[in-house]
């Protein structure tokens, strides 16, 4: 199969047949990564459900998957799925993050179309219909676009808007700006997703560098439903870092700017030391000395720096270790990961 295109173009264009008629693949999959959400989990619930139903006439999967969480939020997707044919737990057999936790469900999704949300509720789910409309229109992907973002602080959104603008200089990819993973995929996309094995995933820049025909929809994002953000400021500069480095070499091509830009100080200096020497009879003068050692000292340790950062990125990829490992699946489907991880013991 290729993954990198279509079966066809009529494949990729055409509408999305809604059918109440079970299938080995239903309409829609919706796919939600979880950590620590025991108190957004029953809202979750409640809403995608109510959104799926009304989006599709019952013909939907909804995957949870639990990301090593240490509250109860395993045993409440569990008790969830006991009740609900449509839920699919995944239990990952510890916190892998984010994105790798995000994978993990596209692997198990069979859906003709993958809707991918945060669990926060931050991101609505009853924008699945209008992303749908646009999906049918002959879009491969649609994402969602922030206007704004409500009750997040000041800081919070500078750094955000900062970060997009500065990954879309740095990187060859037209990654869209103020976009996170709220997004609508076809399958061959989620397809050809899951053929890129990389170990330090940033999905959203993955989806834009595949191509196809990518459309957005506008929106206000919403306030946090209950519980504390899982992107600190730690987190969210490790993942800016996952980001520049998969998508761009600028900062190495950088270091070696300045590089060539302070050995031309160090030549001037030289011609200065020296016209001062022969004209003047000056001693070097030691604050000027110490001055250019720390500056070319400080960029030696930023581009040994920087060029430690890709090797080890090369490091963790040589290694070939899975993205995730599933301890445990909760569904009456007998359903295992396509791609991307290993499967444990699943129930």
């Amino acid at each position: 199969m290729n993954y990198f295109m279509p079966h066809s173009p009529a494949e990729s264009s055409r509408p999305l047949a809604i059918t109440t008629v079970p299938s080995p693949r239903p309409h829609i999959s919706l796919v939600a990564p979880c950590y620590n959400e025991e108190a957004v989990l029953p809202e979750l619930y409640q809403r995608c459900t109510r959104t799926l139903t009304e989006v599709t006439g019952g013909d939907y999967e909804l995957i949870l998957i639990n990301d090593g969480s240490t509250d109860a939020t395993w045993p409440m997707i569990h008790k969830l799925a006991e009740g609900d044919p449509h839920l699919v737990g995944v239990d990952l057999s510890r916190n892998f993050g984010h994105q790798r936790a995000l994978t993990a469900g596209l692997s198990m999704a069979r859906g003709e179309a993958i809707f991918v949300i945060d669990a926060d509720l931050q991101d609505p789910p009853e924008l699945l219909g209008e992303m749908l409309r646009l999906l049918n229109s002959g879009a491969d992907v649609v994402y969602g676009q922030r206007l704004s973002r409500e009750a997040e602080s000041r800081f919070k959104r500078w750094s955000a808007a900062a970060f997009y603008r500065l990954l879309a200089w740095l990187s060859e990819v037209d990654i869209p700006h103020d976009t996170g993973d709220f997004r609508l995929m076809r399958r061959p996309v989620v397809e050809a997703l899951l053929a890129m094995p990389e170990y330090h995933r940033f999905v959203r820049g993955m989806v834009a560098w595949l191509g196809f025909k990518q459309l957005p929809l506008r929106y206000h994002r919403e306030k946090r439903f209950a519980g504390v953000t899982k992107y600190p400021l730690r987190r969210m500069l490790r993942l800016a870092a996952d980001a520049i480095t998969s998508f761009s070499i600028a900062p190495l091509r950088v270091s070696t700017y300045f590089g060539f830009l302070f050995s031309g100080f160090a030549l001037l200096s030289l011609f200065y030391i020296l016209g001062s020497w022969l004209f003047f009879n000056a001693a070097p003068g030691w604050t000027s000395l110490m001055v250019l050692t720390a500056i070319i000292g400080g960029v030696q340790l930023i581009a040994v720096g920087i060029m430690g950062e890709y090797l080890g990125r090369i490091y963790l990829e040589v290694k070939r270790r899975p993205n995730f490992i599933i301890r445990e699946i909760t569904s009456v489907h007998p359903l295992t990961p396509s791609s991307g991880g290993e499967n444990g013991d699943g129930g």
